[in-house]
Parts: structure tokens; sequence; C-alpha cells
């Protein structure tokens, strides 16, 4: 699968944020999550479940920027994120990062 162009820059969220270079369209494949497995909690870690056990992913791509919206317009499928809605260019590109986010905005 060939991921989309984004980019990475200052976000009104928090930091760095991840942000669409054109339009994506809805349940659009947008790339993976890359880096090494580990055992350890840090920033940039993405917990995933495999086969019912918690394995953590050490960002070391872009999408180590995605930041938090309890209206998240992206989630992941393991290390795959995909739209939930369309996605215009410049636009931030956003996850719910999990239940201990859930009052977050």
């Amino acid at each position: 699968m060939e991921s989309i162009k984004v980019d990475v820059k200052e976000s009104p969220i928090h930091g760095k944020g991840v942000f669409a270079g054109q339009t994506i369209m809805a349940e659009a494949y947008i790339g993976d999550y890359e880096g090494p497995i580990t055992i350890e909690n840090s920033t940039y870690v993405l917990w995933v479940d495999r086969d019912g056990e918690e394995i953590g992913v050490r960002g070391e791509n872009d999408l180590k920027y995605l930041n938090h919206s309890s209206t998240p317009n992206a989630e992941f499928d393991d290390v795959k994120l995909y739209t939930l809605t369309t996605i215009k260019p410049g636009q931030e590109i956003t996850i719910h990062y999990g239940a201990d986010w859930d009052d977050q905005p």
C-alpha cells in the first residue's frame, strides 16, 4: 500500500502535528506507524493488540506526531492508519488516544 503525503508542522493542539498534504477520502489508508517493537512505554509509543497481547511500537516516522482528539478523523488498525472522514489539505489528522483521554478535548 502506498502512503498518503502528510506534513509535520506546528499544531494548535500540542507541539507538532500531522497534517494532510492533499485531500484524503474517508476510509483511505494513510500509512503505517513505523518503528521497533518495545516493551517500555514512553513518548511516541503506539500500543496495539496482536493476538491478545499488547505490543508497543516506538514511532520513528512522521505519524509519531499524531495528536489526540475526542472527535478524531483517523484511527489505527494495528499499525495501519485509516481516515474516518474526508480530510482536506492542511487539516490536522487526529486519533483518539484511548480511555484515559476520554475527558480531553
